[in-house]
């Protein structure tokens, strides 16, 4: 086992376009982002897991010979949750402290919570000298999410965490559960994440509600999950209208991801951002899992110079929206978005440009 300090660092990610279609067993084509949770890891002598956080003035102790408790509403349940994983699969953890750290903007989007959570796992991992592969990695920080933190995530979060990769974007199955493409994105273009500043919670229900709709709407189109049904059942079924339009989100979006990897490969901007408005539109009026503000930061971006696409990233009801933009002049198109929007809300929306990263990674501390 690892007895001395060390530091873990996992990204956050963006989905560049396949929202809401990963717990839908459809495709997905997320990032990992240079934005980041840093875990510093201090081994203990005892069974003690002390976490520390600089968003919570208190220190939680939890005793490793025990599965952990689960907090109500409670940031270190993503923790917990993963520890519990481990636990589950016979790891004896030692005691240690962990000192957390990040730069990702939590309710924006941009999986604060599965860099948290993927950051945890590998540092279970480096502690006990026990290594699992990214995929299993992965899914067990689904399930710590699903337990723990009462949200019932697709894959695709985790995935793109664990299975990050420099100048690429990831295409994901989510039936098959495999990365089954990475997609070079270097320039001519960045990518420029901007937070609406409206914070966005998944676990009040509204993302369970949309996952349970796709789950009746498969029912009733008598196929195992809306990754099966075309345009054509759609057309041919008497759905009730909200679940027709669920449904269509999910058949139209998962049609636009393979498009959009065959534009970006040809370097076809324009094809690519029409895909990204049509996506965002789709969120907006089939999914309605977008907000008024987000409406608005896309719309600023989408008339901006420079910007070739835009659209809300992330589960909604908030958050953050991502842009591809032009390379040449990134920080002043920026700039300009950021002005626009705060003249139209009053909000001062951070925003940061950002390339594909890579996964987790270990260093000395």
């Amino acid at each position: 086992m690892t007895v001395v300090p060390f530091r873990v660092q996992a990204p956050g990610r963006i989905n560049l376009i396949g929202e809401h279609t990963d717990y839908n067993d459809g495709f997905v084509l997320p990032m990992a982002i240079e934005r980041h949770v840093t875990i510093h890891v201090i081994p203990r002598a005892d069974t003690v897991a002390v976490l520390r956080t600089d968003h919570d003035p208190a220190e939680h102790r939890l005793d490793l010979r025990e599965p952990p408790a689960r907090l109500p509403r409670h940031w270190s349940n993503y923790l917990r949750g993963v520890l519990a994983g481990y636990q589950q699969l016979g790891y004896d953890i030692p005691g240690f402290t962990a000192e957390i750290t990040s730069t990702l903007p939590t309710g924006a989007g941009l999986s604060s919570s599965a860099a948290l959570e993927v950051a945890m796992a590998t540092a279970v991992e480096t502690l006990c000298d026990r290594p699992l592969p990214p995929t299993d990695r992965a899914l067990l920080c689904q399930r710590a999410e699903h337990a723990y933190a009462g949200v019932p995530c697709g894959i695709m979060d985790q995935f793109a965490v664990c299975f990050g990769r420099a100048r690429h974007a990831l295409q994901i199955d989510c039936r098959t559960q495999q990365v089954v493409g990475h997609v070079p994105l270097e320039a001519p273009v960045r990518v420029l994440v901007i937070d609406s500043g409206v914070k966005h919670e998944l676990a009040d229900g509204e993302y369970a509600k949309r996952r349970a709709e796709c789950t009746e709407a498969a029912r009733l189109l008598g196929v195992p999950s809306l990754r099966d049904a075309t345009t054509d059942m759609l057309a041919a079924a008497s759905l009730p209208a909200v679940l027709q339009s669920r449904a269509r989100h999910v058949v139209t979006e998962n049609m636009r991801v393979p498009e959009f990897v065959a534009a970006v490969t040809a370097r076809d901007w324009t094809r690519a951002g029409r895909l990204m408005a049509e996506s965002h539109r789709s969120l907006a009026h089939d999914y309605e899992v977008s907000c008024a503000e987000l409406d608005q930061l896309v719309a600023v971006a989408t008339a901006a110079p420079g910007v070739h696409g835009c659209r809300m990233t992330g589960g909604g009801f908030g958050g953050a929206a991502v842009a591809l933009v032009d390379a040449r002049d990134a920080e002043r198109t920026a700039r300009h978005i950021h002005d626009r929007y705060r003249a139209a809300t009053g909000i001062d929306a951070a925003w940061f440009l950002t390339a594909a990263a890579d996964g987790p990674r270990v260093t000395p501390a």
